[in-house]
């Protein structure tokens, strides 16, 4: 066999050297200059070469669609950023920030993709290049049982939040919600809550420290951050302020046994009569009962109609069953609890129990991460301060059974919730309030999504007299781009306000005045953003 020269293979290295070079490179000169700045902010030990997706890598499009919930903002006309960094350090994040402001790049930040409009990973702006800043590599979780606290990394899910408090210890959980899957950057900063809020308030409520990569790229903690930026960024919505690392939360103590119980009632079995109770009782029980109320379409047995509505009275209990029977059954015999809808079980158990899981379903369904999305929806809320009339309600359900698709659920406040100032966090919704509304529109085909984005624009409407007003409270977790938005590259604060009231009432102003010191040029921004003062 002839042996090449050595100059044959310095020239066929220096091909193949060119040839890799250039596919490093893109048609684009401003992501370009993105990608070839990142290695220099990055720990050389963990290489973020690894973890950039370009939307040239085979590996894009299921990195882009394994954390979207909603097929609905998935269309012909979905925008998608130039490229994805899954970081799996900390450098990684902060490389991203820098590289991304000098080169005049937007960032979208994503932690599980739950986000109900998508703002953490697709623009609505137009004319504008992204990057997308996936966080669900960084999700270590440290508990420690000792001084009743854990560091959870964004990244992480709630499901495996849960699971590890309970391989360590049977006493204590946190207040986190029912869905296992929602990640717990956006949970934690919008003010997320679940069945054990009127016992010890939402997540926000139980944070003690958070570490955050500021506009600058660098890493600050609560002391070093500040107390206006720290008090901004538990509910708030971190996306504006930073990109939050991680979290300390606190343990909170619970009996080694809950229990738990579903009830459902038609409105031949009288639905209606019970609701209608239910918003005078349930957020005057012990702060230890939560019973939350979810209205749904029925397949009815009766011949006169092929569809009704029944309401699911879904409800957990920090004890054991002989003392919620008596509890319940004093103030709220119209609920018809009995024993045998009751089940005492573990604390893991319940939140298996909340998130629809068969019964006997191993707590390891909690590790499982999210696939593909597989429906469309539109979720909306509202802030309920006055019982709504019995003859309101059966008006209610009859444009329920119009919309086919459309169910509404009913949290209870009071108890803690009523204790907290509401302005302790940006979550203003405290004291006044009876329950929150979250309205759920769903479909099966996207040829369907302008019908039912309409029919449930007009439901919304039509509760108008029944919820709050002036302004007209919602949730910011439940995001809905309705409640006013940004559609231009820079946060107008006359916009801003709109949104920003609704979300957060007269909080909004303090996270603006954060918001003016930690980012005065609007680097973290989306369409609901918060925005800084105008420069002078």
């Amino acid at each position: 066999m002839k042996i090449p020269s050595l100059r044959l293979l310095l020239f066929t290295f220096s091909v193949l050297f060119l040839s890799l070079s250039v596919s490093c490179t893109t048609s684009n000169p401003v992501l370009d200059g993105f990608l070839q700045c990142l290695p220099k902010y990055s720990n050389s030990s963990y290489p973020i070469s690894d973890q950039i997706i370009t939307q040239e890598s085979t590996k894009f499009q299921s990195i882009f669609l394994s954390y979207i919930r909603n097929l609905r903002l998935l269309t012909s006309t979905t925008t998608k950023p130039l490229a994805i960094v899954t970081a799996n350090h900390e450098t990684h994040v902060q490389a991203t920030v820098i590289c991304a402001k000098e080169n005049g790049l937007h960032m979208r930040i994503r932690s599980g993709g739950h986000d109900y409009e998508g703002l953490s990973f697709i623009s609505y702006i137009s004319n504008v290049s992204y990057i997308v800043l996936d966080m669900f590599n960084l999700r270590s979780i440290n508990i420690n049982v000792e001084d009743e606290s854990a560091w959870v990394e964004s990244g992480a899910i709630l499901g495996e939040l849960y699971y590890n408090i309970a391989e360590k210890s049977k006493v204590h959980a946190f207040p986190g919600g029912v869905c296992p899957t929602v990640g717990l950057g956006g949970l934690f900063s919008g003010g997320g809550y679940g069945p054990m809020m009127r016992k010890f308030g939402l997540t926000v409520d139980n944070i003690e420290d958070a570490r955050l990569v500021n506009v600058n790229g660098t890493i600050v903690d609560r002391r070093s951050m500040g107390e206006d930026l720290f008090w901004a960024i538990r509910g708030g919505g971190g996306a504006s302020f930073g990109v939050i690392l991680s979290w300390k939360i606190k343990l909170l103590p619970i009996p080694p046994n809950v229990t738990v119980f579903r009830i459902t009632r038609t409105l031949e079995q009288g639905a209606i009569d019970v609701l209608y109770r239910w918003q005078y009782v349930a957020p005057k029980l012990p702060k230890d009962i939560f019973i939350r109320a979810t209205s749904q379409l029925h397949n009815s047995t009766s011949q006169v109609s092929k569809k009704t509505v029944k309401v699911v009275f879904n409800g957990l209990y920090l004890g054991q069953k002989e003392s919620l029977l008596a509890l319940v059954n004093h103030s709220f015999p119209e609920l018809g609890l009995e024993q045998k809808y009751c089940i005492e079980m573990s604390w893991i158990n319940a939140t298996l129990f909340w998130a629809g899981y068969r019964a006997g379903t191993p707590t390891t369904v909690l590790l499982d991460r999210p696939k593909a999305p597989e429906i469309l929806f539109k979720s909306r809320s509202d802030y309920v301060k006055e019982p709504i009339p019995k003859a309101a309600l059966e008006t209610i359900w009859q444009k329920i059974l119009a919309m086919e698709m459309l169910q509404m659920q009913w949290n209870p406040y009071g108890g803690r919730m009523s204790e907290i100032s509401e302005s302790e966090t940006p979550f203003p919704h405290r004291a006044g309030n009876l329950f929150k509304i979250q309205y759920y529109t769903l479909w099966a085909n996207e040829t369907d999504t302008k019908k039912y984005l309409d029919l449930s624009s007009k439901f919304r409407k039509a509760m108008t007299p029944f919820v709050s007003k002036n302004p007209r409270e919602a949730f910011q977790n439940y995001r809905d781009l309705d409640n006013g938005a940004n559609w231009n590259n820079q946060t107008d604060t006359k916009t801003a306000t709109v949104y920003g009231r609704k979300y957060f009432k007269n909080n909004f102003y303090r996270l603006v005045s954060v918001k003016t010191k930690v980012d005065p040029e609007n680097f973290f921004r989306h369409e609901q953003s918060i925005p800084p003062l105008p420069h002078k």
